[in-house]
Protein backbone atom coordinates (compact mmCIF):
# COMPACT_ATOMS: atom_id res chain seq x y z
CA UNK A 1 0.00 0.00 0.00
CA UNK A 2 0.96 3.58 -0.76
CA UNK A 3 1.50 5.63 1.77
CA UNK A 4 1.23 9.50 1.48
CA UNK A 5 2.35 11.67 5.08
CA UNK A 6 1.57 15.24 5.37
CA UNK A 7 3.48 16.89 8.33
CA UNK A 8 1.63 19.30 10.62
CA UNK A 9 3.25 22.48 9.36
CA UNK A 10 1.98 21.87 5.56
CA UNK A 11 -1.40 20.87 7.19
CA UNK A 12 -1.15 24.45 8.94
CA UNK A 13 -0.16 25.68 5.72
CA UNK A 14 -2.98 24.56 4.21
CA UNK A 15 -5.66 25.57 6.81
CA UNK A 16 -4.46 29.05 6.75
CA UNK A 17 -5.31 28.92 2.66
CA UNK A 18 -8.46 27.14 2.99
CA UNK A 19 -9.59 29.46 5.58
CA UNK A 20 -9.07 32.67 3.81
CA UNK A 21 -10.89 31.08 0.50
CA UNK A 22 -14.14 29.85 2.35
CA UNK A 23 -16.42 28.85 0.16
CA UNK A 24 -14.59 28.76 -3.09
CA UNK A 25 -12.47 25.96 -4.00
CA UNK A 26 -8.63 26.28 -4.26
CA UNK A 27 -5.47 24.20 -5.19
CA UNK A 28 -1.98 23.52 -6.70
CA UNK A 29 0.08 20.88 -7.11
CA UNK A 30 2.29 18.58 -4.51
CA UNK A 31 5.96 18.53 -4.50
CA UNK A 32 6.94 15.32 -2.52
CA UNK A 33 10.03 13.26 -1.07
CA UNK A 34 10.12 9.34 -1.73
CA UNK A 35 11.66 8.27 2.02
CA UNK A 36 10.85 4.89 1.57
CA UNK A 37 9.69 2.37 -1.02
CA UNK A 38 5.80 3.09 -0.87
CA UNK A 39 6.29 6.08 1.13
CA UNK A 40 6.19 10.15 0.17
CA UNK A 41 6.41 12.83 2.57
CA UNK A 42 4.54 16.02 0.71
CA UNK A 43 7.50 18.67 1.58
CA UNK A 44 6.07 21.51 0.04
CA UNK A 45 2.85 22.58 -2.56
CA UNK A 46 1.82 25.54 -4.48
CA UNK A 47 -1.79 27.32 -4.30
CA UNK A 48 -3.70 29.41 -6.77
CA UNK A 49 -5.84 31.12 -4.01
CA UNK A 50 -7.64 32.93 -6.91
CA UNK A 51 -8.93 30.87 -9.92
CA UNK A 52 -11.23 28.84 -7.93
CA UNK A 53 -15.30 28.94 -7.59
CA UNK A 54 -17.66 27.40 -5.19
CA UNK A 55 -17.60 23.93 -7.12
CA UNK A 56 -14.73 24.41 -9.72
CA UNK A 57 -10.80 24.54 -9.47
CA UNK A 58 -8.62 24.23 -12.65
CA UNK A 59 -5.58 25.12 -11.90
CA UNK A 60 -3.34 27.75 -13.72
CA UNK A 61 -0.46 25.90 -15.19
CA UNK A 62 2.64 28.59 -15.52
CA UNK A 63 2.05 29.60 -12.08
CA UNK A 64 2.67 26.14 -10.72
CA UNK A 65 5.28 25.00 -13.25
CA UNK A 66 7.26 27.58 -12.10
CA UNK A 67 7.16 26.47 -8.48
CA UNK A 68 7.90 23.25 -9.36
CA UNK A 69 10.93 24.31 -11.17
CA UNK A 70 11.67 26.21 -8.16
CA UNK A 71 11.71 23.55 -6.13
CA UNK A 72 14.22 21.53 -7.94
CA UNK A 73 16.37 23.83 -7.89
CA UNK A 74 16.08 23.97 -4.21
CA UNK A 75 16.09 20.24 -3.57
CA UNK A 76 19.48 19.77 -6.27
CA UNK A 77 17.05 18.40 -9.15
CA UNK A 78 17.32 15.03 -7.28
CA UNK A 79 14.38 13.54 -8.89
CA UNK A 80 14.94 9.85 -7.36
CA UNK A 81 14.16 11.64 -4.13
CA UNK A 82 12.31 14.96 -4.56
CA UNK A 83 9.68 15.44 -7.25
CA UNK A 84 5.92 16.41 -8.52
CA UNK A 85 3.76 14.31 -6.33
CA UNK A 86 0.70 15.40 -7.65
CA UNK A 87 -2.38 17.79 -7.29
CA UNK A 88 -4.54 18.72 -4.38
CA UNK A 89 -7.49 21.07 -4.34
CA UNK A 90 -10.19 21.64 -1.40
CA UNK A 91 -13.92 20.98 -1.21
CA UNK A 92 -15.31 23.08 1.03
CA UNK A 93 -18.83 22.33 0.38
CA UNK A 94 -18.41 18.98 -0.74
CA UNK A 95 -17.07 15.47 0.81
CA UNK A 96 -13.28 14.83 0.54
CA UNK A 97 -14.07 12.23 -2.04
CA UNK A 98 -13.10 13.22 -6.27
CA UNK A 99 -15.92 14.31 -7.84
CA UNK A 100 -16.48 12.36 -11.87
CA UNK A 101 -14.77 15.43 -12.79
CA UNK A 102 -11.70 14.96 -10.77
CA UNK A 103 -10.99 11.28 -11.54
CA UNK A 104 -11.60 11.80 -15.49
CA UNK A 105 -8.92 14.91 -15.07
CA UNK A 106 -6.28 12.85 -13.04
CA UNK A 107 -6.77 10.14 -15.39
CA UNK A 108 -6.09 11.82 -18.55
CA UNK A 109 -2.73 13.56 -16.41
CA UNK A 110 -1.83 9.79 -15.99
CA UNK A 111 -2.85 8.37 -19.25
CA UNK A 112 -2.29 11.57 -21.47
CA UNK A 113 1.43 11.87 -23.20
CA UNK A 114 3.15 14.03 -20.58
CA UNK A 115 5.32 11.25 -19.35
CA UNK A 116 3.55 10.74 -16.06
CA UNK A 117 3.50 7.26 -14.55
CA UNK A 118 1.64 8.33 -11.57
CA UNK A 119 -0.20 11.07 -9.75
CA UNK A 120 -1.59 11.24 -6.46
CA UNK A 121 -4.67 13.89 -5.85
CA UNK A 122 -5.55 15.45 -2.21
CA UNK A 123 -8.70 16.73 -1.65
CA UNK A 124 -9.28 18.79 1.69
CA UNK A 125 -11.16 20.69 3.56
CA UNK A 126 -12.08 22.87 7.01
CA UNK A 127 -15.34 21.04 8.41
CA UNK A 128 -17.13 23.65 10.04
CA UNK A 129 -14.41 26.03 9.97
CA UNK A 130 -12.15 24.06 12.18
CA UNK A 131 -11.22 20.26 11.62
CA UNK A 132 -9.07 19.46 9.11
CA UNK A 133 -10.21 17.16 7.29
CA UNK A 134 -8.29 15.06 3.99
CA UNK A 135 -8.07 12.05 1.95
CA UNK A 136 -5.84 11.20 -0.83
CA UNK A 137 -6.13 8.88 -3.94
CA UNK A 138 -3.89 7.46 -6.07
CA UNK A 139 -4.14 7.50 -10.38
CA UNK A 140 -1.72 5.05 -11.67
CA UNK A 141 -1.56 4.88 -15.94
CA UNK A 142 -3.89 2.40 -17.59
CA UNK A 143 -5.06 1.24 -13.43
CA UNK A 144 -8.20 2.69 -11.47
CA UNK A 145 -7.68 4.96 -8.96
CA UNK A 146 -7.31 3.98 -5.41
CA UNK A 147 -6.96 5.70 -1.76
CA UNK A 148 -4.11 5.13 -0.42
CA UNK A 149 -3.10 5.28 3.49
CA UNK A 150 -2.60 9.19 4.27
CA UNK A 151 -1.14 9.98 7.90
CA UNK A 152 -1.32 13.41 9.27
Amino acid sequence: MITISLPSEQRARLSGYLKRAGRREIGGILMGEQVAPDHFQIVEFSVDPVTGTAAHFVRSPEHHSAALGEFFRRTGADYKRFNYLGEWHSHPSFPVRPSSEDVASMQGLVDGERDIDFSALLIVRLRYWLMFEARAYMFVRQSPSRAVSLTL
